[in-house]
């Protein structure tokens, strides 16, 4: 998930292609070249076991598929636009395949990086065995798709790059917290959403979870699976989640890694990752404090102290760069937010602490603009509006007063470095659809089982979902990784990925939970 000022959904569930990559040539998504290996031009038959009349036309279609790369193969699946009603319309998913290495695969393996609007074929099309393992490559014809709303499937448009470079870098006139301020974001927030239902062709209400989740039915069944095998990341967990809270007999092998706990409120997503990034960020100082290059000095509590009077500093005077911008505490924040997914980051964050400290928000910028998305001066997705849409319908505005003051209570009793940045007036009180999804425990009777890998110093999706989520479900397992950064399998730790692959490639369930070292 991804971070966002917002009260209601201050969920940062941002996914790994976008936020947990870490920054050695990984800032860029490259383009696939053309040509390359002959595709085959039909998919296998479509399982249509069970499908209502009205949605055989979606079930039966027959996949044209063309080679988008040396190694990949694309094509488009259309799904309804109104799962309640077929006959309004239909959209179009893009879908990405490389097939298995082996030449004789199990099957299909469905996949998705989080977000909400991340890229899922961006994901595999740039960073194959960053998603999955060289023997899951190996035995399965791996799937990415962009969910309905995303990337270059029918896609949620809303700002122009300079508009985008306006909303999420240009800092506010009135001090933090005054009226003014409040009134100006509101104000910003009014015009985004304006925008995006200006731009989106009328599909905003159907961006949610529960509607993304039946078209990876529809992507199953003409991918000729008669069971679903999925990895999800992140958000990815929830879609799968919900997949399986609908469809438990087509359940095959899933894995639901940086899991999100699908009965919490909105304001309680945001309220726990502000802790659990408070906690990655002290677990980086101390980190820092070890090493030589540390800008900070004594304690972690008084580099956190440190830290504090820094953001406070380009609070009060932003650091301008070379392209105009200006560096304020939210961009600031949004850097060191994106490198403490992945521990791999943390050098980098002490680079961007020690040129910010001498006045230069270059390295800041870098960071921040990877969070964004942006890339040269322009945006390489629409993650920051599907992020928008996902979130605004699948989260009820249901928090009181009073429930919203205890969170912020503490959020800067046990967060205090985070907590001056992190709340601000709710986006989705602009936007132009109103919330339809349920927060409920999922349990899912009847599935098959499914795995769910959980990181104990989670920042984005802390490990307290991943043990709720993995107790929800009927069929759930919970492979405990000790450790830092934003989910599990494929970082480095054989005993999370023996689990998974043991798990995918042999249908090898643990005798029960396990934790990694």
């Amino acid at each position: 998930m991804k971070t966002t000022l917002m009260r209601r959904v201050g969920a940062v569930v941002g996914g790994i292609a976008v936020a947990s990559l870490t920054l050695t040539g990984c800032l860029y998504a490259m383009i696939p070249e053309e040509g390359g290996v002959a595709a085959p031009t039909t998919s296998a038959a479509p399982d249509t076991d069970g499908v209502a009349a009205e949605l055989l036309p979606f079930y039966e279609q027959t996949l044209d598929w063309a080679a988008c790369g040396s190694e990949f193969d694309c094509t488009t699946v259309a799904v309804p636009l109104d799962w309640d009603d077929p006959s309004v319309g239909e959209i179009e998913l893009s879908v990405i395949r490389h097939r298995a290495t082996s030449g004789d695969p199990i099957g299909s393996l469905l996949t998705n990086p989080g977000g909400p609007g991340s890229s899922g074929v961006s994901l595999i099309r740039d960073s194959l065995t960053f998603a999955v393992g060289e023997e899951v490559v190996d035995a399965y014809d791996v799937v990415g798709f962009d969910p309905r709303g995303v990337g270059a499937s029918t896609a949620v448009t809303c700002f122009d790059a300079a508009e985008m470079d306006a909303y999420l870098y240009d800092i506010p006139e009135d001090p933090r917290g005054s009226d003014g301020w409040t009134e100006e974001l509101e104000e910003r927030n009014q015009e985004f959403a304006d925008a995006c239902e200006a731009g989106s062709d009328g599909i905003l209400p159907y961006i949610t979870t529960d509607n993304s989740a039946r078209d990876m039915d529809v992507l199953r069944a003409v991918l000729g699976d008669a069971q679903l095998n999925y990895l999800g990341y992140s958000y990815g967990t929830f879609l799968g989640a919900t997949y399986a809270k609908l469809y438990p007999e087509k359940v095959g092998r899933l894995v639901l890694d940086g899991a999100i706990d699908p009965s919490i409120s909105g304001l309680e997503v945001g309220t726990t990752q502000a802790l659990g990034f408070e906690s990655a960020l002290r677990a980086y100082m101390a980190d820092c404090l070890d090493g030589q290059d540390c800008p900070f000095r004594g304690s972690v509590d008084d580099a956190m102290a440190d830290l504090g009077i820094l953001l406070a500093a380009v609070d009060a005077e932003p650091l301008p760069a070379a392209d105009g911008r200006q560096l304020g505490a939210d961009s600031l924040m949004t850097g060191i937010i994106a490198a403490l997914y992945s521990q791999d980051s943390w050098p980098f964050l002490t680079q961007a602490l020690t040129d910010a400290l001498a006045g230069d928000p270059t390295l800041a910028f870098t960071l921040a603009d990877f969070y964004n998305g942006r890339e040269g001066g322009e945006y390489t997705d629409n993650s920051a509006e599907a992020f928008r849409a996902y979130n605004c319908l699948d989260y009820p505005d249901d928090a009181t007063d009073a429930e919203e003051q205890a969170a912020e209570d503490l959020i800067a009793d046990e967060a205090p470095t985070i907590a001056p940045y992190w709340s601000g007036p709710d986006p989705c009180d602009a936007w132009p659809a109103d919330p339809t999804g349920v927060r409920e425990e999922i349990t899912a009777d009847g599935a098959a089982p499914i795995l769910v890998v959980g990181t104990t110093n989670d920042p984005a999706t802390p490990y307290e979902w991943s043990v709720a989520l993995a107790d929800q479900l009927s069929s759930g397992v919970l492979i405990t990784r000790v450790g830092e950064g934003h989910t599990g399998y494929n970082k480095g730790n054989a005993c999370v990925d023996d689990a998974v692959d043991a798990y995918l490639l042999n249908g090898t369930v643990p005798d029960g939970d396990i934790t990694c070292e």
